[in-house]
Formats: structure tokens, sequence, C-alpha cells
């Protein structure tokens, strides 16, 4: 079947295309990008107005099943994550029972196959019940499809462990997703550590809780050669750490999350639970540096660390409260006010949405190559729509942007060159 979508304005970062071009897929891969293609298709695709780019890609999501149904499945996972325009997600191990197994990685791969919605590209957990004693037995994950390992949600205190996690991970090719936390420093907090945290009477968790952490972890991945990604980057003097620790020839990368460049510790004021999550937002200072990372490049990736958390277990009092916000649905807008704030440029977006999460997970997507697998997006730049708590595809709610009128609205996908999402609507609700 031959697809050819028209008039779109077509951004591809690893092929340096940023302007009007046509596309033309064919058999689930892309056949020719051109300035005007007059090749007749079985279905043609007017995008005048619109950015077409590479599926974009989540390289840090909480999908709960196994074991915590009642949040998020799989399926709805998917759904929430093809609504934003992602093609592949990464659902990271903290299930029940934990992912720790070659079974494991088969069962998510299974359900995803049956769901039969968008690419999912499980992580195995780094050690045995997340537990950060024993090592997960890493070739076997990988055989089962793991693409990364990470005990995210636990950090791993031993510095023994992760250094043969590392050296262990390296001979497989697997990168190591951290999860940078000092537990002495964290200390029960549930928050930032700062006025905000003192005057609602909080315990607080200090930037420190974060950075000490990654300058082990920086350390450890120069010492053994292995590659080390950090998750959820929130604070300064990390990013400080990391930039530093790049431009002497570290091969780690980061990523960051769009609460933390739109977010401080003031949304938690009157305690709203939704704007809990782990590491905490934090200062409008903090909020300035992650911008200024993305800038210069010392954050390679956006993704949205979606943790979504059950209505009742969220309306508590903000101590008890889970950490974790959902962010599948509305990454992609967020991240697009970037560009209107002239933080990034477009091709700068879309590069930290879809080719460098693939470079992290070393898989040939995050582009339109001739011959290119044909995971497309296709997003309406100017399109408004607010945040709806009904209107979510995620089977939990728990956004901080509830509410929020968002710019930029994802209105069609191909996975594959499977047409998923069709002007907004969901091939299997058409």
């Amino acid at each position: 079947m031959k697809i050819l979508i028209k008039n779109g304005y077509l951004v591809d970062p690893k092929n340096k295309l940023d302007e009007p071009m046509d596309l033309l897929i064919e058999d689930g891969r892309v056949k020719k990008v051109s300035k005007k293609i007059t090749e007749k298709a079985d279905q043609e695709i007017d995008a005048k107005g619109k950015i077409v780019c590479p599926g974009l890609i989540d390289i840090h999501v909480h999908l709960r099943q196994p074991g915590y149904e009642y949040k998020e499945t799989i399926e709805t996972g998917l759904r929430a994550a093809l609504k934003g325009g992602i093609t592949g997600v990464c659902p990271m191990a903290n299930t029940n029972p934990v992912a720790d197994s070659r079974s494991d990685m088969e069962f998510m791969i299974g359900e995803s196959k049956r769901v039969n919605l968008v690419n999912l590209w499980p992580v195995g957990a780094v050690t045995l019940r997340q537990e950060g004693k024993e090592l997960t037995e890493f070739g076997e994950l990988k055989k089962g499809g793991a693409i990364a390992l990470s005990d995210d949600g636990q950090p791993i205190t031993d510095s023994n462990i992760l250094r043969r996690a590392l050296s262990y991970a390296k001979k497989f090719g697997l990168p190591i997703l951290a999860h940078c936390q000092d537990e002495a420093l964290f200390c029960g907090g549930c928050m930032h550590e700062g006025f905000v945290s003192t005057k609602l009477g909080l315990p607080g968790i200090p930037v420190e809780a974060e950075s000490v952490e990654v300058a082990r972890d920086i350390q450890l991945a120069d010492l053994t050669g292995g590659q080390l990604h950090f998750c959820h980057i929130s604070g300064r003097k990390s990013l400080d750490l990391i930039r530093q620790a790049k431009a002497q020839g570290s091969k780690v990368t980061a990523e960051t999350c769009p609460h933390y460049f739109h977010l401080t510790d003031e949304s938690v004021l009157h305690y709203n639970t939704n704007a809990k999550m782990n590491p905490p937002l934090r200062t409008v200072e903090d909020v300035a540096a992650v911008k200024k990372a993305l800038k210069d490049g010392t954050i390679d990736v956006i993704a949205t660390d979606h943790a979504p958390h059950a209505e009742s277990e969220k309306d508590t009092e903000f101590d008890q409260a889970p950490f974790g916000v959902i962010g599948l649905e509305t990454s992609l807008p967020l991240s697009l006010r970037l560009v209107e704030e002239k933080v990034l440029t477009m091709t700068q977006v879309i590069e930290k949405m879809s080719l460098n999460p693939a470079c992290v997970l070393k898989i040939d997507r995050g582009h339109l190559s001739e011959g290119a697998v044909a995971d497309v997006t296709i997003f309406d730049p100017h399109k408004e729509w607010v945040v709806e708590k009904d209107k979510l595809q995620s089977k939990s709610k728990n956004s901080p942007f509830l509410g929020w009128k968002m710019k930029g609205q994802v209105t069609d996908v191909w996975v594959a060159g499977r047409h998923i999402l069709n002007n907004g609507v969901i091939a299997s609700e058409r």
C-alpha cells in the first residue's frame, strides 16, 4: 500500500530537513521524501499547515501492568501515547512482580502486540526485585526484548553494584537508566526543600539528594565505560555536573520532563498532590537552569516519566500521596512552548523527542530517511485545546496541567506504515 503525505512542513533532524516536503510511504517504510511527489498512491493525506516528523519516542514511562492495572494498563497507556503522537514507549520495571526476567519482557511485548497500537520496548530491572543487591540476568533480559535496564523508582545505593552493572551491561550493549537519589538526604521528604516547604510545614528534599548521586554515577560511568543515561533531571547542580562531565569527555546522556521546565515548587501551594513527583518540582532558578541545559545540549532527551495513580491514592494528605504525574498526552504541546519562548527551535524539540531517544536506545528510529520504518507523526502546531480529565486516554488523571490551554495537537500517526491515528481518531474506533 502506498500513502502520500502532501503539503506538510517536514522536520527531520537526522537528515537536516526543515522545510515543506512531501513524504511517500510504501509497504511500511519511507519510500521517498521530496519537494513534490506526483506518484499515485492508494491514500493521500493533505498536511497543509501541519508539521510532519519522525514518530516521537518516550524513553521513560510507567504502564503499571502487571500488578497495578487499576492505575494503568498497557492498552490504556499505549492509547495515551498514541494521542500524544508517541510511536514508541519504554516502560519501566517497577511493576508487581518487578520486571526482572526474560518472561516479563516477553509478557509486555506480547501484550503490546495484542493491543497493536504503538511500539513497546521494555526496560528490565538492574537488580532482582529492584532491591539493589543482586544483578539480574542481563543477557536473558535482552533475549526477551529488553532495550535498556533501570531500577527507576529505587536508586541503586551500593556503588559496587552499579559499577558491576555498568560493566556487565556494556557487554550486551544495554544502557542503564539511572534514578539518582541519595536515600539519606531524601530522608522521607515529599517536596523540594526551601521556602515553600517551610511555609507548608512539609519535609523537604534538598537538590543535593539528586546531585550527590549524579556526581557518583558520572565517575562510575567513566570507570567502567558503560552507557549511563540520567533520568528526570530536575536541579541546576546536577546539570552543572553533567555539563562539566560531557565537556571532559564523559559519554553520559540526560533527560528531563515538561513539568521540570514549566512548574516550580509553588505549584504545591494548597497541597496540590498532582504536583507531587520524584524528583520534586524545584525553584525558578532550577527551571531556568533546565531550559539552559536543553538549549546548550546538556539535556539530550525530553521524556515524560508518565506515572499514573488512581484518584483515590492522590486524594489524601500531601505527605501520604504517592509520587508521580501523567504526561503522555501533554508532552508535545508543553515542549512546543519552548519554541514560542525561543529556548529551542522546532527541529531541536523534535530531535529531543525522536532522534536522540532512539540514539540512546541504539534503535533505527527517529528519522525519515528513505528505507526507514515509517513511524510518522503529524501535528497542527497552532491548534488550541484544553486538558480535560474526561478526555484523557490514560486510566489515571493525575496531571498537574488539568485545565491548562495547550497549543499544538496531534492529528495523525503511522506506526510501520499503519495509519492508527486518523484525524485525531484511533483507527479501532472508526
